[in-house]
């Protein structure tokens, strides 16, 4: 038989159960052929023993009889596919590294165009050449070249993974689904497919707005970074000039009390080398007279010794020194008053970055109201929850977790958890306050002990000039005046906590290094009335920012 009438019949050398070139081909009584392996295979799965084109049925399974015709037809059929594929081959590129090769080729093996999934095989140009014009195999799904076909057979039979169970979340084959997965909620892979593709779909999208959203931040941190780099700059630059005013005003005060301590010196040694000129002068006059005293009393000439006597014979006038000495200046107050002179310069410069200071945190100020259900009962709130002052009588109120049961103290509504935050309290005509900021979960029954450590971070106002920092154990403020208007200031992730005497522009004491994991809330305490004269209210003032 020619090859041009193999071609046109190579239809009839398929197998109708695999739908490939018939290998090892058999007849069964009804007189249809198909592969052995096929047959076997089919009928071991499927009883009664049945033909799978006419079904007829079979009582017993028959005796296989080899078809000797399709076989040599069949070979016949390869060779030629052979003969074609050997006479193109040069003109098709070898597989390189990475690429899918052709499972048919032998010797070089060229790069696969498609890969079969019925067939499970690879096919170059040449060979996939059947697949395209085969009526028989072009009803095989093929895809773009992949490597490992044998992954999509199903271990357990041997057949395509075509379908997947949802119930079990995995591909199956045909037979799995009347077997293992019988009653599951079986779909066409396709099916499957086209849900799980909209799912990464959606979930890519998700990933790219996950990512927009990153790269925001990273452009917000690197903004923030920018602004702190230029807040950092700035910094130093009004250090640099405030260390160096400082410095020049030091050296000045250093050359002002040298020059001052020299001046003294050279009056000193100017009024000295006065005396020693006058002592110089009277001694020359004694030493010229006693000279001349000697000389007389050795003259022989009677006459003129005694006209001469009664001139030489007297001292001749000079200054009483009795009472003259030189006294060394007293340098020490010299050196008082140019220290005393250096603080009060330096008390000036305080103030201003004070001041500077000050303006700078306003910037963060925040609208505080207090909180009657944390009140102690004994506590008189204004109706714009700005003011607070002790009433001594109890009002009968809830007992709820949030009020304070013996301290009589007061929070704010407004909590804080990040970034920083300012507000300002009068206290004028008070002799006794306490002020600052508590973590959310302090105890608020029974007496407390208003520290750190238990989560109070405050100053306090006791015996009308008595000011401490409410430590363990507390430690004394020296205050040069008392101040009227307090002015308290956090910034939460720096962990700080600072009170200023906003009249006079100057900082009370600030608590350094706290760790802060809970949100703030402003405290307030007005302390007892202590008969009427403790009886001014606390007031959260408005924060001016001209000031």
């Amino acid at each position: 038989m020619s090859a041009a009438s193999c071609v046109l019949n190579e239809d009839q050398f398929l197998c109708s159960i695999c739908l490939d070139v018939f290998t090892d081909p058999v007849t069964i009584p009804c007189g249809h052929n198909f592969c052995k392996t096929c047959i076997t295979q089919h009928w071991d799965i499927k009883v009664p023993f049945q033909c799978p084109n006419c079904q007829k049925v079979f009582y017993s399974r028959p005796e296989l009889q080899i078809n000797t015709f399709i076989s040599e037809m069949a070979a016949q059929s390869r060779q030629s596919a052979l003969q074609k594929d050997s006479s193109s081959s040069s003109q098709q590129q070898a597989a390189k590294p990475g690429e899918v090769p052709c499972d048919v080729c032998t010797g070089t093996k060229l790069k696969a165009l498609k890969s079969c999934l019925v067939c499970l095989e690879s096919y170059c140009e040449t060979h996939l050449e059947p697949h395209l014009t085969m009526s028989g195999l072009k009803r095989h799904q093929l895809i773009d070249p992949v490597e490992n076909l044998e992954g999509r057979m199903c271990t357990k039979h041997d057949k395509l993974l075509e379908l997947f169970c949802k119930t079990d979340q995995m591909c199956v084959c045909m037979l799995c689904t009347v077997l293992d997965h019988k009653t599951h909620d079986v779909v066409p892979l396709k099916e499957e497919y086209e849900g799980k593709k909209a799912e990464l779909g959606k979930t890519e999208a998700e990933i790219q707005q996950m990512i927009q959203k990153r790269r925001l931040k990273i452009e917000e941190m690197e903004h923030s970074v920018g602004l702190s780099k230029e807040d950092a700059d700035r910094e130093i630059a009004d250090g640099i000039q405030v260390f160096t005013a400082l410095k020049e005003s030091v050296e000045r005060s250093q050359a002002e009390l040298i020059d001052t301590i020299k001046e003294k010196q050279r009056k000193i040694e100017k009024q000295t080398e006065g005396f020693i000129k006058e002592l110089e002068q009277e001694i020359s006059e004694l030493k010229k007279r006693s000279t001349e005293v000697v000389q007389l009393s050795r003259s022989e000439d009677h006459l003129h010794l005694l006209q001469s006597f009664t001139s030489l014979n007297a001292v001749p006038p000079t200054k009483d020194w009795t009472g003259v000495s030189v006294r060394p200046p007293s340098y020490e107050e010299t050196v008082v008053r140019a220290v005393n002179q250096l603080e009060e310069t330096l008390s000036k410069q305080m103030k201003k970055l004070f001041e500077a200071e000050l303006k700078r945190v306003k910037q963060s100020a925040v609208d505080v109201t207090l909180d009657p259900d944390t009140a102690h009962p004994k506590l008189i709130l204004s109706d714009d929850g700005k003011q607070v002052k002790h009433g001594d009588v109890k009002k009968n109120l809830p007992d709820n977790p949030e009020r304070f049961d013996t301290n009589v103290c007061v929070l704010a509504k407004q909590s804080f958890s990040s970034g920083r935050f300012y507000y300002e309290v009068q206290v004028k005509g008070k002799t006794k306050w306490d002020l600052g900021v508590v973590r959310e979960s302090i105890n608020r029954k029974g007496i407390i002990t208003p520290t750190p450590q238990d989560g109070y971070w405050s100053i306090c106002l006791r015996n009308e000039n008595e000011y401490k920092a409410c430590t363990n154990p507390s430690v004394r403020l020296s205050l040069k005046s008392q101040p009227e208007k307090v002015g308290v200031f956090v910034d939460y992730e720096e962990g700080l906590v600072s009170f200023y005497d906003v009249d006079a522009a100057a900082l009370i004491y600030s608590f350094t290094g706290c760790s802060f994991t809970e949100k703030l809330y402003p405290y307030f305490s007005p302390c007892n009335n202590d008969g009427g004269k403790n009886s001014a209210p606390l007031i959260i003032s408005p924060v001016n920012h001209t000031e």
